[in-house]
Order: C-alpha cells, then sequence, then structure tokens
C-alpha cells in the first residue's frame, strides 16, 4: 500500500497519476499547512496537466504569505495554468478578505476544470464552485475522507465556533501519568516524545495548567521544527517570569482563571484551528468533562507503577450508563509504546 510520502514522490516524477495519488498528495500538502494557516483553513492545491502530470502545487502558509494555496499553486504554474486541472482541498473562495477571491484568480488563470474536496461550510466564503461555472469552467465536487480528516480542525471552528481541541496524555499501562511521588518524566519513550513534537508543530496553540508549569517547567517549542504554536497557561497560581514558557521564542497568554469558558473564550478570540492540550488530569478533565475535549491521543508505555496520579479525575459521572465513549482512529507502537487516538464520540 503507497503512503502519502509515495504518492508525493511518483507524482513529482511526472509520472502518470489517478485521483487516489492525488488526494494523497493534496493531503501531504495539508498536513504541512497545519500550524501555518490560522485564522483560515490549511488548505492545499495542484494543478495538472491535460496527461495527468503534475505542474505546480501549494498550500496556505501564512508564516510566509497571506496567498491561498490555489493562488500559490497558480504563481507557480504561470502560464502553464492555461487549460490545466486545478485540484484543490477546499472550494475555493468568492469573497474578498485579507486577499481577493480565488475564484478571480483561476478564471484569469484560463483553468479549464476544477475539481474539489470540501465544500466550504462558511456562509460568508462558499459559492465559489458557482462562480466558476458561470465563468464556463467546468468544475466537480469528489469528496475525500483523506482530505476530511486533514482539514478537520479548521472544519470543526467553522461549524461549532471553537477550535478542534486534542488531549495528549503519556501514561503507564494502569493509566499513571505521575508516580506516588510526584515524578512524571519520562513515561513515554523517546519515539514517543519525538512523535509529540509533530503534533506540537502541527497546532496552533499549546495549553496546560499552571501546575505543570511549576512542576514540569516545560518549554513547548517543538523540536526538529519551526513551527512556534503560542503557549497557553490556565489557572490561578503564580508561574515565575524566570521560567522557560516565558522566554521569547514564542509568544505565551496567561489566562489567570480556573474558569473553563474563560479559557476557551480566549482560544475562540485568538480564531485558533487547532488546539493541543497537554494539561494535567484536573484541566484536562475539566474540558473533557464540559464538553471541550475532541480528541485524544495517548502514549501508553508498557510500565506499572500500581500507585500514583490516573491521567483523568473526575468526569461527574456516577452510574455505567453515563460513559464518555470514544472512537478509536488509530493505534500506532512506537518502540514499544503504543500510540491510541482517539474521537469523542458526539462531538
Amino acid at each position: 500500500m503507497r503512503t502519502p510520502d509515495d504518492a508525493y514522490a511518483l507524482i513529482d516524477g511526472g509520472v502518470m497519476i489517478d485521483i487516489k495519488d492525488a488526494d494523497a498528495h493534496l493531503q501531504s500538502l495539508c498536513l504541512r499547512a497545519l500550524g501555518k494557516s490560522r485564522p483560515n483553513p490549511n488548505v492545499a492545491a495542484a494543478i495538472f496537466s491535460a496527461h495527468g502530470q503534475l505542474i505546480a502545487d501549494g498550500f496556505h502558509d501564512r508564516t510566509v504569505s497571506v496567498d491561498h494555496a490555489e493562488v500559490v499553486a497558480l504563481k507557480k504554474a504561470g502560464s502553464a495554468a492555461r487549460g490545466a486541472t486545478l485540484f484543490v482541498s477546499l472550494e475555493p473562495c468568492v469573497h474578498t478578505g485579507t486577499t481577493p477571491p480565488c475564484v478571480d484568480a483561476i478564471i484569469e488563470a484560463g483553468i479549464s476544470k476544477v475539481i474539489y474536496a470540501i465544500a466550504d461550510p462558511n456562509p460568508i466564503a462558499a459559492g465559489g464552485a458557482q462562480k466558476l461555472q458561470d465563468a464556463g469552467i467546468s468544475v466537480e465536487h469528489r469528496p475525500s475522507p483523506l482530505l476530511d480528516f486533514a482539514q478537520r480542525a479548521w472544519i470543526h471552528k467553522a461549524v461549532t465556533g471553537r477550535p478542534l481541541m486534542i488531549w495528549k496524555v503519556a501514561t503507564t499501562l494502569d493509566s499513571k501519568v505521575a508516580a506516588s511521588d510526584g515524578t512524571s518524566q519520562w513515561i513515554s519513550n523517546e519515539e514517543s516524545r519525538a512523535d509529540v513534537q509533530l503534533l506540537r508543530a502541527q497546532s496552533d496553540a499549546i495549553v496546560i495548567g499552571t501546575n505543570t508549569a511549576l512542576v514540569d517547567n516545560p518549554h513547548l517549542i517543538p523540536r526538529g521544527h519551526s513551527a512556534r504554536p503560542v503557549r497557553v497557561i490556565s489557572g490561578e497560581q503564580e508561574v515565575p517570569a524566570t521560567h522557560r514558557i516565558f522566554d521569547e521564542e514564542a509568544r505565551t497568554i496567561s489566562v489567570k482563571s480556573k474558569s473553563v469558558p474563560d479559557l476557551m473564550q480566549v482560544l475562540v478570540n485568538e480564531g485558533f484551528n487547532q488546539v493541543l492540550v497537554e494539561a494535567g488530569p484536573t484541566l484536562g478533565s475539566a474540558l473533557l468533562a464540559s464538553g471541550n475535549i475532541d480528541e485524544l491521543v495517548v502514549y501508553q508505555a508498557p510500565k506499572l507503577l500500581g500507585a500514583g496520579k490516573e491521567f483523568v479525575s473526575h468526569l461527574g459521572i456516577s452510574t455505567l450508563a453515563d460513559f464518555l465513549e470514544l472512537e478509536l482512529l488509530s493505534v500506532t507502537q512506537l518502540s514499544g509504546d503504543i500510540k491510541a487516538h482517539y474521537r469523542v464520540r458526539g462531538r
């Protein structure tokens, strides 16, 4: 089975492709845009010749330019875009915001056909497909589970009004995140910790509680990545300005409150698409119980402690019938640790 990276190499080699290859290529570009596009979606676009060869591609990266993915690809393609097919992960926008509408650039470039994976749920930006059709361009809506999942954070925000919240947990086999004496570094292994760096890089912000800031003194800068997610500390305890989280390598926001609504309002106001929660049991469980955790990524180490702090605390559940159900999305083995990615059902 080919991976997205395989598809990327094949397309770059100029070979004939099919839609599965194009989907995988766009997926890889959407993932590269994660953490770089907010408040906009992590859109990817690719332009193909009539013979199915890649002409140019691009993704939305606000750390480099305000240009949307379609415009990035069109600028690379130049005159070669005339008569070509544009694949885009999200319906091209029809409104003027920071930039002019993408549909105008597509029409002007002479694109003959547009295939898009997801209809824009934002009523302000939707309608691009119709305008392209009105201009005589062939338009096809071709749904893609790969691209749905790759762009789920922004879609979630567009639908619910708040960012996708992912709680990352490193735990022992018996669900402990710290021993009885409070020690917690390191429960997971080196490969798991490296994987967390990618999760951080793909997030617009990382949330921790003041207790985690005081006990662990984390830096939260993704190692090996250029991304600099905003660091958010929530709680009433005072964290010394000398702690690593206050250095100048990234912006830090302090929410001096234990109130979940106060924290969520800050995250909404900032326009974050995806937020990684690296908080301990108190804040993490409060967010989960209040309906503000959408996914969990659990790194489970093959270790037993028997006693200590468990990763989840009170959820307000007193009877089995009220259990919180999770949907398993994927499982990966990381040098003995097990990484399990879950979606909270109903969110």
